[in-house]
């Protein structure tokens, strides 16, 4: 955790005021790390009638076959009734199904009791989701991330590390209007000597942020040494969470490799600290460091939620046992990148540690310069008064 600390930090949903809940799904089978078994369990769905189709969808409070629910912003699903439903599914799209776990979504509001829409509008390839972690006393209590977070229902088999809220960096899309404190920029502005951007303002956020009793709170520097630093290694940190340049690399003699082959389905997973080795049932990938192996958030290992969300047990007959019989090679690629960016952040933590705070500028100072307390309308999503969307039933609304 970072020692850039001070009692008067401003908080996180100061700095960042608009912030959703994660989407809720209600039901497990419209995720799954690959598309292929998505579309198979659409397929199986649609084939199922009456009774059979009403047990297959998992009823809620929030949906049956018969709610009437509006497109999700930017998709193309269909908008009638789930109980004469037919044809292809709508083309799956990748979210975040755990930290670092990133699988595919059928985009269809009527499968999810809580779509979030507001997120949706806003989700494009400029788009960041800071997203809140749950306390714990090892692993980052912010994680940023390019696509959008789920939640998924409690398993039996997979440990649950279950984000908090979510704040986009940016409330419209084209990275338009920053989600930040109004005046917040032209004040840190005048205390360094430059403008920072919003993804610089980002980068230093997940750098220092910590939990504290009123919530997360976010040490802010006027030392235009200390914030470069601490921005600098911001945007490390921002590259191997978002995942979205060059694959990361471990230097060579540390990568991890599969030594031996992993089986068609294997079901268990081990680690051996000594050898630095990981078991796959009668699979090894090595070497994986301690680090990479213990790298927990929200208190659950990382690399068991990852596994587990692809090897654990399904319910016979469910949808969700509609999954690949045998372990896809891409699986094995993702596993290999997992460790990486797992060991890669854990060595830079370090580097967070020995990031000392000097010339703090504190709530109130904010307060004094009056970008604190913010305005109740940056708290809420911006307006989107062109922006036309498929309703219930193919009616459309002016938003």
């Amino acid at each position: 955790m970072p020692s850039v600390t001070h009692d008067d930090a401003p908080l996180l949903a100061d700095l960042m005021p608009w912030s959703v809940a994660p989407p809720r799904l209600g039901r497990g089978w419209p995720t799954a790390p690959d598309p292929a078994s998505l579309k198979a369990r659409w397929d199986a769905f649609v084939k199922a009638e009456g009774p059979e189709r009403e047990a297959l969808f998992g009823v809620t409070r929030a949906r049956t076959l018969h709610s009437a629910v509006a497109q999700l912003p930017g998709q193309s699903s269909g908008t009638g009734r789930l109980a004469r439903a037919s044809g292809p599914c709508a083309e799956p799209v990748r979210v975040l199904h755990g930290p670092f776990d990133e699988q595919w979504l059928i985009p269809d509001n009527r499968l999810i009791d809580a779509a979030r829409p507001e997120l949706w509008r806003v989700a494009d390839e400029r788009q960041v989701f800071a997203v809140e972690q749950p306390p714990a006393p090892e692993g980052p209590v912010l994680l940023a991330v390019s696509v959008l977070p789920v939640i998924t229902p409690p398993s039996k088999t997979v440990p649950a590390a279950r984000p908090g809220r979510v704040r986009p960096l940016y409330r419209r899309p084209g990275g338009l209007e920053p989600n930040l404190a109004p005046g917040l920029t032209d004040h840190l502005a005048k205390r360094l000597g430059h403008s920072p951007a919003p993804l610089d303002i980002l980068a230093w956020t997940v750098a220092t942020a910590r939990p504290g009793p009123a919530g997360h709170a976010v040490p802010l520097t006027a030392d235009p040494g200390l914030w470069a630093r601490g921005t600098e290694l911001g945007h490390r940190l921002l590259r191997l969470t978002r995942r979205d340049g060059e694959r990361p690399k471990l230097p060579g003699g540390r990568r991890p490799y599969v030594r031996a082959p992993l089986p068609s389905r294997p079901l268990e997973l081990r680690y051996d600290r000594d050898e630095e080795t990981l078991h796959l049932d009668e699979g090894l990938i090595s070497p994986v460091p301690p680090t990479a192996w213990d790298f927990e958030v929200g208190g659950v290992r990382v690399l068991d939620q990852w596994f587990t969300a692809r090897a654990g047990q399904a319910e016979p007959g469910t949808l969700e046992a509609v999954r690949p019989t045998g372990w896809p090679q891409g699986w094995t690629s993702e596993l290999l990148e997992l460790i990486t960016v797992l060991a890669l952040l854990a060595e830079l933590r370090p580097e967070q540690a020995e990031l000392t705070m000097e010339t703090p500028i504190t709530a109130a100072e904010l307060r004094k310069a009056g970008v604190l307390p913010v305005p109740d309308a940056a708290r809420r999503p911006a307006s989107v008064l062109d922006h036309h969307e498929e309703g219930p039933e193919g009616q459309f609304a002016l938003l």
